[in-house]
């Protein structure tokens, strides 16, 4: 088996693709910005690009079939990233590449950040190779980080949405990666078990860790004043309040089967994930 081609590994999504794809005796490549980051694992070698480098990125693929894309960081020229990425991984010989997507990407998605993942999608289609899309809820892992002195705050009124954990999205990666022919052109949406509102997940992420977390609801006007402070750009300031409005959309709720049928296990919880991070409160 040539090498899997793994971008990501410095960060928790890719790092746990690697280790488990690692622990299974599969050879990797791992693609990194800096590789003195680069996770020490059995049977990989590290290669240097940038997701804007098409040279750095067609010569660190050169011989890799399978390659594992986890988006790029945001920022305002994320899909011309992505569409150099994808570009030059065909130009070195790929063939199919998983990419790391989001529940409700759509050209016109209310979450400003899922029209970046649809643009990377279609190009993705049209590039002549094959693919599969993870199409990722929020994380669950991030709930807990929302808070900012105990409160979660923004326009998301009772809308609710089915979190999943970054371990979840990994262990399906690696499982797409080790056959991927088996998910040619496949599309997955990957969320938890349960649809939860912002309120209700205060409430468990409260009872798991015994932080005092609760929801306010804040108007569209309330949201962007609220955030005006921090000095970031439109288009950040965008992605933050647009993360509630489509939370209260409903666009998020759907409660979806594939973790499960894939892993042949249920899909964690926003309460699994927390406690494994931290133990349960008696």
């Amino acid at each position: 088996m040539t090498e899997l081609g793994i971008t990501g590994s410095t960060g928790t999504v890719g790092g746990l693709v690697a280790r488990e794809l690692a622990a299974a005796g599969l050879p990797l490549r791992l693609v990194v910005r800096d590789p003195s980051r680069a996770p020490e694992l059995p049977g990989a070698s590290v290669r240097q690009a940038s997701y804007r480098d098409a040279a750095a990125v067609q010569a660190a693929l050169e011989g890799v079939e399978v390659a594992l894309m986890v988006s790029a960081a945001e920022s305002a020229d994320r899909v011309d990233e992505h569409r150099t990425f994808i570009d030059a991984a065909v130009a070195a010989g790929v063939r199919h590449l998983v990419y790391t997507s989001f529940d409700a990407a759509a050209p016109d998605s209310l979450f400003t950040l899922g029209r970046d993942h649809w643009a990377t999608e279609e190009h993705l289609r049209s590039s002549g190779i094959s693919y599969t899309l993870l199409r990722d809820n929020f994380y669950s892992d991030f709930l807990p980080l929302m808070a900012v002195d105990g409160v979660i705050r923004g326009p998301a009124g009772d809308g609710r949405l089915a979190p999943v954990a970054q371990a979840d999205v990994a262990a399906v990666a690696a499982r797409v990666l080790q056959d991927p022919g088996a998910h040619v052109d496949a599309t997955y949406q990957l969320t938890g078990p349960e649809a939860l509102s912002l309120a209700e997940a205060a409430v468990v992420i409260s009872a798991v860790t015994g932080d005092v977390v609760r929801y306010v609801e804040e108007t569209l006007d309330e949201a962007y004043a609220s955030r005006a402070g921090y000095g970031a750009p439109d288009w950040q300031v965008d992605a933050w309040v647009s993360t509630y409005t489509a939370i209260g959309s409903g666009v998020l709720a759907r409660v979806s089967p594939d973790v499960p049928t894939l892993l042949g296990r249920p899909a964690l919880s926003l309460a699994d994930v927390l406690r494994k991070a931290r133990p349960a409160v008696l």
